[in-house]
């Protein structure tokens, strides 16, 4: 592996986090080169073998061929990093510290610390031990679907913290310019906090039983509704249980109340 201008590979379904991936490297560690991105395993693996790249980047969850089935590909080759959304399956899986991680939304704390990690074991040039068993353990729980189908926490900052938000506490999301706004219940009071994660992005790992979308920038968690009013013009406003706050309900997901 090449001691003096180390070179990596991204791979991740979402173009806008293989992007903002690659910005917070170059920030942390300027003289890393990442000489190659991918959309999914298969193309991450053809990468691979095209550029050698010392480190790879790898999404867990990626349509066709998952990141991990990739690492199985690449083994030893490389320097390997997960980049995952669900940080509780994380810590069950790389706390041996064979194999680094990062949680999605990627913060620039954790990216220094694994940049650092990383440049040691570039300069011993020693991969760490007992990665293709840890990969195969990692390959199983995929298998198995031990890895979470929807999002169980947020990482958000409030003040100079960083909380985790149990997805199940959160009342309703909803897009604040470049932001999305999360408003949860903080042992039982109201609470709020910006994440930098497009409400687009978090929609589509939640689940489905219990939230929705009721306009194109705002999700409800179904179990925060106290009741429904209907408006003019096909629109209709939901009233949450203790809160002030009223969520307007556009025409085009007015259907998921028509019974309530």
């Amino acid at each position: 592996m090449s001691e003096q201008n180390p070179t990596a590979l991204i791979a991740d379904d979402e173009p806008l986090l293989r992007k903002a991936l690659a910005r917070l490297l170059a920030q942390a560690w300027p003289e890393l080169d990442v000489v190659a991105q991918a959309r999914n395993g298969r193309e991450a693996v053809e990468q691979f073998e095209a550029r050698r790249p010392d480190i790879c980047f790898l999404d867990v969850q990626m349509p066709g061929l998952s990141g991990v089935e990739a690492a199985r590909h690449i083994g030893r080759r490389a320097h390997l990093v997960f980049v995952t959304a669900f940080d509780q399956y994380a810590v069950q899986a790389f706390e041996h510290g064979a194999l680094d991680y990062l949680v999605k939304p990627v913060e620039p704390a954790r990216l220094a610390d694994t940049v650092l990690r990383l440049r040691e074991r570039l300069r011993t040039a020693q991969p760490a031990p007992g990665v293709e068993a840890l990969i195969e353990q990692l390959a199983a729980h995929l298998r198995k679907g031990s890895v979470p189908d929807t999002l169980q926490w947020i990482r958000a900052s409030v003040g100079q913290s960083v909380r985790m938000i149990a997805v199940d506490d959160i009342d309703f999301l909803r897009s604040d310019e470049k932001y999305t706004r999360i408003a949860w219940r903080d042992e039982g009071k109201p609470a709020e906090a910006l994440i930098r994660t497009p409400l687009k992005e978090l929609v589509a790992q939640l689940d489905t039983a219990h939230f929705a979308q009721v306009h194109r920038a705002g999700v409800v968690n179904l179990r925060a509704i106290s009741h429904v009013v209907r408006g003019e013009n096909e629109t209709a406003q939901i009233h949450l249980k203790g809160r002030g706050e009223v969520l307007p309900v556009s025409r085009n997901y007015l259907h998921l109340f028509r019974q309530m």
